[in-house]
């Protein structure tokens, strides 16, 4: 275990789910990117609300991201993750699982928000997956060398819906261009806007993100590299346990 933030599930927080049954619903792949502003007195980082209508975390501020889909492990962009990003990566999943779940919280983001963030001067890659194609038309291939990973959690066990979600952290400059029109469907977060670490922690929070929040602060101020390890959230025995990832 780390020492670190403590995981605590608020009342909110457990009543954002229902009971499963006697089995435990395996978790699903996912991917959260938190895309950092540091052009202002103080670092800022994009969030948003999740609608009242949602059963996973309804009305709760979050950042960009979903699950993994199988378009994503399909495509390997001219900029890889960096070696140490994709070992801690592989400590749970291949090397394939690994990048898909990098590729996912970019194109996660650009369908929640609109950001097309990546490079935009290497020839672009093709792909026959409407998600990936429409973020493409912008001639920007995803920056997997420039991700972060932050921290793992797995959603608590006899639950309605469970995800296995990485967080990554990237720097808004990677941002292309403005805010683009978000695809049919998408729109998912609503009252996105650039908030300050300070300010996150008075929104209505799921318990990990505050958890992924003191986590990003640590960096921000202490600094760090692809390297270091961050926490993992899952449980055993129905209680929560921070490990490394």
């Amino acid at each position: 275990m780390i020492a670190g933030p403590e995981y605590r599930p608020t009342p909110a927080d457990a009543g954002e789910y229902r009971e499963a049954g006697n089995r435990a619903v395996r978790p699903r792949d996912a991917a959260t990117l938190i895309v950092v502003r540091k052009d202002g007195d103080t670092p800022r980082v994009l969030m948003g609300q999740r609608a009242a209508g949602h059963k996973f975390m309804p009305n709760k501020f979050v950042f960009p991201g979903g699950r993994v889909d199988p378009c994503d492990g399909r495509l390997r962009p001219p900029h890889d993750l960096e070696p140490a990003v994709m070992a801690r990566l592989r400590r749970g999943c291949s090397e394939t699982r690994a990048r898909a779940l990098a590729m996912a919280a970019i194109r996660e983001t650009y369908e929640e928000t609109g950001l097309v963030l990546g490079e935009p001067h290497t020839p672009t890659l093709r792909s026959r997956s409407p998600q990936w194609r429409d973020f493409l038309r912008f001639g920007v291939n995803p920056r997997l060398d420039t991700l972060h990973l932050v921290a793992r959690a797995i959603t608590p066990p006899y639950r309605n819906r469970r995800f296995d979600a990485r967080f990554f952290m990237a720097d808004a400059e990677l941002i292309q261009g403005e805010v683009h029109e978000r695809p049919q469907g998408s729109g998912e977060l609503l009252r996105l806007h650039w908030v300050s670490l300070r300010d996150a922690e008075a929104l209505e929070l799921p318990g990990i993100t505050r958890v992924v929040l003191a986590e990003v602060e640590r960096r921000l101020r202490e600094g760090y590299a692809p390297e270091d390890p961050g926490p993992f959230v899952h449980f055993r025995h129905g209680k929560p346990v921070v490990d490394e990832i």
